[in-house]
């Protein structure tokens, strides 16, 4: 298993880490099975979505600020961050990729995202290879 640390900017972003996770399946030398990346933290999140068009990671942001505003009067968690707790659970904490041919099955427009909802922090995230 591979370990990454990361260093989020703002308070909700999302990074592109697909280098990182094609790095450790090529340390990896597997050909063929599949790459789990977990996200350890409560308030941030693993996506894959596309990456060509850095309006979408905006639109995405924005729409998720939508759905769960930072303030609403009926929140009770003292550190005042249930939206990134939300917005946590609703992105996942993980994602599994396919591998073929030592490499990852991404669509022609996906990347992978560490999706950071209360920042700016330091993170990490973890990538396990598995041969099959």
């Amino acid at each position: 298993m591979r370990s990454f640390e990361l260093y989020t900017s703002g308070r909700d972003s999302m990074t592109d880490i697909t280098k990182q996770i094609r790095e450790a399946i090529r340390e990896s030398r597997v050909d063929e099975g599949y790459a789990i990346v977990y996200c350890p933290h409560t308030t941030a999140g693993i996506a894959i979505n596309e990456n060509a068009d850095p309006d979408v990671v905006r639109d995405v942001l924005r729409r998720l600020d939508e759905v769960f505003p930072w303030h609403h009067k009926e929140d009770r968690h003292a550190e005042g961050n249930t939206a990134a707790h939300l917005k946590a659970m609703y992105t996942g904490t993980s994602q599994t990729v396919l591998i073929q041919d030592g490499k990852p099955i991404l669509g022609t427009w996906q990347g992978i995202y560490f999706c950071e909802f209360d920042g700016p922090r330091t993170r990490r995230f973890m990538v396990k290879v598995v041969a099959g």
